[in-house]
C-alpha cells in the first residue's frame, strides 16, 4: 500500500480520537453535535480516498470521492433532470397522496371497529409483498412515466403511515375521552381537540420512515420501465456503460435528498409537537 492510504488510517485514527474526546467532553454542548457528525463523514471519505488509491483500486470496481465529485460537477444538468423525474414528480407526488389517504383512512378505522379488524390485517399483508412484484404490475398498468412511481410510492408508504396514525388515535387515554364526553363535546370535536393533537407524534414517527421508502420506491419502479430519464433509468444504464462515477453520483444526489427531506420532516414535528414530552427532554439535552 502506498503513502496515500498509511496517510487516511493515520488521519481516521487521529480524527476519531478527537470525535470521541469532544462527544464525551462537550456532548452537551449545540455546537458539539453537528461537528461531531461532520468530522466523521470527512474521516470516512478521506479514508475511501486514501485506500482507494493507495491499493490501487480500479475505478469500475470503486470510484474515489474525488472522482465521484468531479463526475458529479460535470453531469449538474443530467443530476437535475432526474432528480426533478424521480424525486420531485415520482417520489413527492406518492408521498403526498399516500400519507394524506393513511391519515384519512386511520381516522375512519379508529372509528371503525369493523376496519380496524378487517383492513389493517390486509394491509399488514399488502405491506409485506416484495416491491420487485408490485412495481412491474404497476407500471404496466400506469405506463412508463412518473405516475408508476408514484403510484409505487403510494403503496410503499400508504400502510407504514397508516399503522402508526391508527395507534396514535387510539394512545388517548379512557379517562380523557370520559372528560370530553363529560364536557358534552361531540365526536368532531374530540378528534379535533384530543385525538389528533395526541396522535402526532405516532403520525411523525410514520412520516419520517416514509421518506426513506418513497425514494426507494421510486428509484426501484424505474427499473422496470421509464423514460429516457430519472435516478433509477440513469444508474442502471450507467451500470451497463461502466459508469461508476455516475452511479455513485447519483447515489449522492438520493442520500442528500434523503437527508435533507428527513431533516424537513423532523423540523416540522419539532413545530408542530413542541408540547410533547420528547421535544421537551431533547431541548433540555441541547
Amino acid at each position: 500500500m502506498s503513502w496515500q492510504g498509511w496517510a487516511a488510517i493515520a488521519f481516521w485514527i487521529a480524527a476519531t480520537m478527537l470525535n470521541c474526546h469532544i462527544a464525551n467532553r462537550w456532548y452537551r454542548s449545540r455546537w458539539a453535535r453537528p461537528f461531531v457528525a461532520t468530522l466523521f463523514g470527512v474521516t470516512l471519505l478521506v479514508l475511501w480516498e486514501g485506500l482507494v488509491r493507495g491499493l490501487n483500486v480500479s475505478p469500475v470496481i470503486l470510484p474515489a470521492p474525488t472522482v465521484i465529485a468531479a463526475r458529479f460537477a460535470q453531469s449538474l444538468p443530467l443530476l437535475w433532470g432526474d432528480f426533478t423525474q424521480t424525486i420531485l414528480k415520482g417520489a413527492l407526488s406518492g408521498y403526498l397522496i399516500g400519507c394524506g389517504a393513511a391519515v384519512l383512512v386511520a381516522i375512519l378505522v379508529d372509528r371503525s371497529p369493523f376496519l380496524r379488524r378487517g383492513l389493517l390485517p390486509v394491509g399488514n399483508f399488502i405491506a409485506a409483498l416484495p416491491i420487485v412484484g408490485i412495481a412491474p404490475i404497476l407500471v404496466m398498468w400506469f405506463g412508463f412515466d412518473w405516475q408508476s412511481k408514484a403510484a409505487v410510492v403510494v403503496v410503499m408508504v400508504f400502510f407504514p403511515v397508516l399503522i402508526n396514525m391508527v395507534a396514535g388515535l387510539a394512545a388517548t387515554d379512557p379517562l380523557q375521552r370520559d372528560l370530553m364526553r363529560t364536557y358534552s363535546a361531540t365526536g368532531r370535536q374530540s378528534l379535533l381537540y384530543l385525538c389528533l393533537p395526541a396522535a402526532m407524534p405516532f403520525l411523525f414517527n410514520g412520516l419520517k420512515i416514509a421518506t426513506t421508502l418513497a425514494l426507494i420506491g421510486a428509484i426501484v419502479a424505474e427499473f422496470f420501465g421509464s423514460p429516457t430519464r430519472g435516478m433509477g433509468f440513469r444508474i442502471s444504464t450507467a451500470v451497463g456503460q461502466l459508469d461508476l462515477p455516475l452511479v455513485w453520483a447519483e447515489i449522492a444526489v438520493a442520500a442528500l435528498a434523503g437527508s435533507g427531506f428527513f431533516g424537513l420532516m423532523t423540523l416540522i414535528e419539532k413545530a408542530v409537537t413542541f408540547w410533547h414530552p420528547s421535544q421537551r427532554a431533547a431541548g433540555r439535552g441541547a
